[in-house]
């Protein structure tokens, strides 16, 4: 079984707001540090990404991927991998939002497996420094500082 990262940030914005961030892959190579391309290949019927193809420059882990998304109503979004790529057997995640009287709660949860081995010790560093960096970042492009 995998290991599983998680962190939170408080973010100075409402739900509705994270959220058309976090759709808007496209732009995730602005934001999100190891993002270095986003293509969004399909979409559900409200218009939300549904596939996203991702290449990913983590260090130790650069890759490229499918993700499909499930998306929770503005309380949040999880994915996994339904096209793996030459290291990322699996990758698994999510954002849960959650709305306080200082803004919004943002969790940030990721399992990656890959098909190569690697030191476990390595790969959940590698997944801590996707996190930290993906939160910091959306809190950045949302907050706008």
């Amino acid at each position: 079984m995998a290991d599983r990262t998680t962190s939170s940030t408080t973010i100075s914005a409402d739900r509705a707001e994270i959220m058309a961030v976090i759709a808007d892959f496209p732009s995730y190579p602005e934001w999100a540090g190891q993002v270095k391309s986003a293509e969004v290949l399909t979409t559900d019927a409200d218009g939300r990404p549904e596939t996203v193809r991702f290449t990913l420059d983590a260090g130790m882990i650069s890759d490229t991927y499918t993700l499909g998304y499930a998306w929770q109503d503005g309380d949040g979004v999880s994915w996994q991998v339904v096209e793996p790529g030459k290291m990322v057997a699996q990758l698994r995640g999510s954002y849960r939002l959650a709305e306080t009287g200082r803004g919004t709660d943002v969790t940030y949860e990721l399992t990656v497996d890959l098909s190569v081995p690697m030191i476990g010790m390595i790969k959940r560093k590698a997944e801590k420094v996707i996190v930290d960096t993906a939160l910091k970042g959306l809190k950045k492009r949302v907050e706008g500082s």
